[in-house]
């Protein structure tokens, strides 16, 4: 019954191997000469100035992760597309719901101000 399963564990096991092999023979065999210069950040050949790493404000984050929902929720049209036909008017009605409880989300995500951009 597992027999179907072999060909896959095979795969995982031996892309596992080859990952381990070649990050070990890079670290056997790989330069270990450290400096100072080059434990450096390097960014277009200038020097740094300050952190490397910046604050970024929360709206950013809100802007994302309101991409992410919208961006997820829209393809839930392509399966609704493909079976239009087979779903018929209740179908229909159904994706009119779920567009409506979408645009509601947009309006308030709108009305809120989390889509403006300063």
């Amino acid at each position: 019954m597992l027999f179907e399963y072999l060909a896959i564990a095979l795969l995982v096991i031996i892309s596992t191997l080859v990952g381990l092999i070649a990050i070990g023979l890079g670290e056997l065999f790989g330069p270990r000469r450290k400096s100072k210069v080059k434990d450096e950040p390097y960014e277009s050949g200038m020097r740094p100035i300050g952190p490397g790493t910046r604050r970024m404000p929360v709206r950013y984050y809100l802007i994302a992760v309101l991409f992410i929902l919208f961006d997820i929720e829209v393809i839930f049209f392509l399966p609704w597309a493909v079976t239009f036909r087979q779903l018929g008017l209740f179908g229909l009605i159904e994706m009119f719901v779920f567009i409506v409880i979408l645009l509601v989300g947009y309006v308030y995500a709108w009305k809120k101000g989390a889509l403006e951009w300063e």
